[in-house]
């Protein structure tokens, strides 16, 4: 009989555990209705924020669950069960929602904060695997996170119950997102650093190449006097402008190599041969982010755009280098 590869074994093991993972979230997914809909209603009646409350590795789901929270357009803070009742009950504000979650629904640190947060008024919205639990009979609103088995082989390990309770909590954020028409400029203004800020603070015109330091020719002009203007201004493409500064076509290095591989005497041959008449091209306000879209989301991405006003006159050249954080100007 031959011996099972127990490398194709530990590949059979990942697959399987994604898998019911997967079906765990598309289970709870079914499961949601008004229970939901009363969560996202009890936060958006309080102006204040919302704590997240959770112990082991439910405290780690919490603490995702507030980041998300967070950077969508609801203040969240993340509360410790334990370091609750040392001090750390001082972050509440009369009515401020909590989110309490937990696996089992049984964890005395939880159980013991309850009384408490009555006291402060707090509605309580919980992301449970047991419906039955003590701590389910004791919330205002239940989200049921329970799933059918663990993804682990044993059945023990917290997989598929963590990342169901944490799609919970998106879902969650998420329907608090359209409650509250969160724009994309204002997940910009949460989120001013890194690529995802530069993507959506910046315009194309912050990033633009233009005037000397694109090259620009004019349709009749020779393709040696192109590669030297792309030479001497090495951005991967030349605008081709005709009369009035109207964007007439875009010479790119491809459409260079095309030209020379498919012509034996290239001396006759004009920017007007060789360029593309209709390029795609991009408006100067537009973000950084439209640009990358605009450049990648489509069957042959494109590495440079053109940027035109409304009268499709040439402003400039955007490169897909000159959108990513740390690329310099070079």
């Amino acid at each position: 009989m031959p011996s099972v590869d127990p490398k194709q074994e530990w590949l059979a093991a990942a697959r399987a555990a994604m898998e019911i993972e997967a079906a765990s979230v598309a289970r709870a997914a079914g499961r949601l209705g008004g229970e939901l809909v009363r969560a996202v209603d009890l936060i958006l009646a309080h102006p204040g924020k919302v704590v997240v409350t959770g112990i082991g590795k439910s405290g780690h789901i919490a603490r995702k669950i507030v980041a998300t929270l967070c950077s969508t357009g609801t203040a969240s803070v993340f509360l410790h069960p334990a370091e609750a009742v040392h001090g750390d009950l001082g972050i509440y504000t009369p009515g401020d929602p909590t989110v309490l979650i937990s696996k089992n629904g049984t964890s005395s640190e939880l159980l013991a904060l309850v009384p408490l947060l009555r006291e402060f008024h707090s509605p309580l919205i919980g992301i449970l695997g047991n419906a039955a639990s003590p701590l389910a009979a004791q919330l205002d609103v239940l989200l049921d996170a329970s799933v059918e088995r663990e993804a682990d082989p044993n059945n023990l390990a917290p997989t598929a119950s963590a990342v169901t309770a944490l799609a919970m909590g998106d879902a969650l954020a998420i329907a608090l997102m359209r409650a509250r028409n969160f724009t994309p400029e204002e997940f910009g203004r949460f989120h001013p650093g890194g690529q995802l800020g530069r993507n959506l603070r910046l315009t194309v015109r912050q990033a633009m190449h233009s005037g000397e330091e694109m090259a620009s020719v004019a349709p009749d002009a020779s393709l040696k006097e192109v590669i030297i203007a792309m030479t001497r201004r090495p951005l991967g493409a030349a605008c081709v402008v005709g009369p009035g500064g109207a964007l007439a076509g875009v010479i790119t290095d491809g459409d260079l190599r095309r030209a020379l591989t498919s012509h034996d005497d290239i001396r006759g041959l004009r920017a007007r041969d060789a360029m593309t008449r209709t390029p795609v091209t991009i408006g100067p306000e537009a973000t950084l982010g439209e640009a990358l879209e605009r450049m990648e989301r489509r069957p042959s991405q494109i590495s440079v755009l053109p940027v035109t006003d409304a009268a499709g006159l040439a402003l400039g050249l955007l490169r897909i280098h000159d959108i990513f954080l740390g690329s310099d100007r070079s």
